[in-house]
């Protein structure tokens, strides 16, 4: 399972809801656009330091972008951005789930939700 950013930062932030579900999952997966926004927030250092240390200790796999993630990405921005208002990460992230062929899960419903090809599991805080 991939986890869209907003849930990996409710675990980092103590949710215990969020962290029961992630360690319910053995094979714990994150974009690397997840990995570059969770690590856009840290304010220092010690910060970044910290989060680093917490995808490790979690066991977070970071998936890289390909060329298949990059071209499936820019079809969803020219078939959503208008309708939906789907952001750059956001298709990204949703590709990358989609290549790799496995559930997204996240919060943010109303980012992916025109996505049919998108199987997601929805995070209730």
């Amino acid at each position: 399972m991939i986890f869209d950013t907003d849930v990996v930062i409710w675990v980092f932030r103590g949710h215990e809801g969020a962290a029961k579900l992630v360690e319910s999952i053995d094979d714990r997966q994150i974009s690397i656009v997840t990995y570059m926004e969770f690590i856009q927030g840290a304010r220092n250092r010690q910060e970044l330091k910290k989060i680093k240390n917490f995808l490790t200790d979690h066991a977070f796999q970071t998936l890289p972008l390909t060329e298949n993630i990059g071209h499936r990405a820019s079809v969803y921005m020219e078939e959503y951005t208008l309708k939906t208002a789907l952001y750059l990460a956001d298709a990204l992230i949703a590709a990358t789930a989609i290549e790799h062929h496995v559930t997204l899960c996240t919060a943010n419903v109303k980012h992916y939700r025109e996505i049919n090809e998108l199987n997601l599991k929805i995070f209730r805080p």
